[in-house]
């Protein structure tokens, strides 16, 4: 029997309505991305292992979907390790009879490697294309794995028969220990992309002669991540991301958070919070409370205090190595509220002796004043100190956004500034900042505060009932003028009964149905019928593209 059909977990399929409706944001977002000048690239869906590999974390790197190449890379690897330990134990027995003395490790290592190179290489057996990283640490762990193992007497007293067993044995215990940190390089060399960052960083650099600085780019497409999936957690979904790279104006900013309001008051989505903070800011209240070391620990207790409240924010900062004095000296962010002028003169004054702190404070005020005077239609901006995402990589601003607090939804969009992202692909001081808006947490919210106009799951306006050849002629006839003054129509495609063609139009959703029998077709004319109240008009070509339009 079949197996009954299924997708993978964290995919989705998608209904015509449900698409109808993610294309409706995503077209608010693309025309808002062009209204404010950015243009748009597209990178593969997959990059090689190396440009993704590293610059997430380690929870990261884990999360990274890898592609299996083509072929028995995987029984290769495995015959060139038993080859690799099994020339190693020869090689170490003959070495031990020849010199008949304790080992020198430089000379060891050389030869060992030197012969065995032009061993495998013998064998067809050699199979990195150079002399790779990878080649070198393998080697390493073969030759320090096997010292580890086997005694001189036991190498000296055994035939070479009798050292298979060894052999086998060794295998088993390295394959169980190391195959995870050479089996993937050998069986994948590409991997989905997890997001659309790094792929843009690597764009940049390998485009950067062909690209006009400050470049605004921006880029809707599918990314995958190998999650544990839950609500509102997938394994692959679609980000769209707009940045800016080669400035360091804080105008960039200014424009990034009225690009926010301008998408979330076109989707009808009024009073959706736009945090933001600055890493500096971060950075110069851990130094004031003499606990740089402690930043990454003081800023995740400080972002629970809405649900731990101050006492349990303390305490988890004191069992994290920070002091109760140093504590102290930040009482205030345990009350801040005010407008964004009263937090950051606050902030101010707390941090006034921290040059870094100090720098953080001054780009909040240029960047929440101009905002503030040039207004924002709908969306509303809050500084929130708490704010702390993207430490490992944000450099100035950090962005979240907030849906209004009618819906209980976590953030539905968020970004920052950071100075040096391409630099991890050897172009230094490229500067950029950037923001990112969550496709299917957004279609949430929308649809949760029935925000979706009818139109955009409106179908065919009309369904041509088929009566036979000649009649279904003369209908297309009629369908193709229609379709050419951007109507949009069909016709049931067989002669069925007329019952089932109009149950069929029902249940799609068509608000009318055109038939044309011969006496019709002789006074060249149609019947329309509105199928909410069924009432029928007979109307020429004329009457029927006006009804319909």
């Amino acid at each position: 029997m079949a197996s009954k059909p299924s997708i993978p977990k964290g995919t989705r399929d998608f209904s015509p309505t449900e698409v109808a409706k993610r294309h409706y944001i995503i077209q608010i977002i693309k025309s808002n991305f062009e209204k404010f000048g950015f243009q748009p690239i597209e990178t593969p869906s997959f990059e090689n292992s190396e440009t993704l590999m590293g610059k997430y974390g380690e929870e990261g790197d884990r999360l990274i979907f890898k592609i299996l190449n083509s072929g028995e890379y995987v029984s290769k690897f495995n015959d060139t390790l038993v080859e690799f330990i099994r020339f190693s134990i020869l090689y170490h027995k003959d070495y031990l009879k020849k010199k008949n003395e304790s080992f020198d490790m430089k000379d060891y290592d050389f030869l060992y490697k030197k012969n065995l190179s032009t061993y495998l290489k013998s064998k067809n057996l050699y199979i990195f294309k150079d002399a790779t990283v990878s080649e070198i640490e393998l080697l390493d762990d073969v030759f320090y794995f096997i010292l580890k193992r086997l005694k001189k007497d036991d190498l000296l007293s055994k035939s070479d028969s009798e050292l298979d067993d060894f052999v086998k044995i060794i295998f088993a215990d390295f394959y169980y220990e190391l195959k995870y940190k050479y089996l993937t390089g050998y069986i994948s060399e590409k991997a989905l992309r997890y997001d659309l960052t790094v792929p843009f960083a690597r764009y940049v650099v390998q485009h950067q002669n062909d690209i006009e600085f400050p470049f605004k780019r921006y880029q809707i497409q599918p990314v995958w991540r190998a999650d544990r999936p839950q609500k509102g957690r997938f394994r692959e979904f679609f980000q769209c991301d707009a940045d800016v790279v080669g400035s360091k104006s804080l105008w960039q900013e200014v424009e990034l958070v009225q690009l926010y309001d301008s998408v979330f008051s076109a989707l009808g989505l009024k009073e959706v919070t736009i945090k933001i903070n600055n890493r500096k800011i971060l950075s110069g209240i851990a130094e004031v409370i003499g606990a740089s070391d402690k930043l990454i620990d003081f800023t995740v207790a400080l972002d629970k205090l809405d649900k731990i409240g101050e006492d349990g924010v303390k305490k988890e900062m004191m069992e994290k190595g920070i002091s109760e004095e140093a504590i102290a000296k930040v009482q205030p962010l345990f009350h801040f509220t005010g407008t964004i002028s009263e937090k950051i003169n606050q902030l101010s004054v707390l941090l006034a002796e921290s040059n870094e702190g100090m720098k953080g404070v001054e780009e909040l005020r240029f960047i929440c004043d101009n905002v503030t005077q040039l207004g924002l239609s709908t969306a509303i901006l809050d500084l929130d100190v708490t704010l702390a995402r993207g430490l490992n990589y944000y450099t100035g601003a950090i962005f979240e956004v907030a849906p209004p607090k009618s819906v209980s939804m976590g953030s539905i969009g968020g970004g920052g500034r950071y100075d040096d992202l391409t630099g991890i692909f050897g172009l230094k001081n490229m500067s950029g900042v950037g923001i990112s808006f969550g496709l299917d947490r957004i279609y949430l919210v929308v649809e949760e505060l029935n925000l979706f106009p009818d139109t955009v799951t409106e179908t065919s306006k009309a369904l041509f009932i088929n009566y036979g050849e000649s009649e279904a002629f003369y209908a297309m006839k009629a369908i193709k003028d229609l379709r050419n003054s951007g109507i949009k129509v069909e016709m049931y495609p067989d002669n069925a009964k007329v019952a089932k063609q109009f149950q069929h139009a029902d249940k799609r959703g068509i608000p009318f149905a055109v038939t044309a029998g011969e006496q019709e077709m002789a006074s060249n004319s149609f019947l329309l019928k509105n199928l909410a109240n069924g009432e029928q008009t007979s109307v020429d070509f004329e009457g029927l593209k006006n009804a319909l339009l």
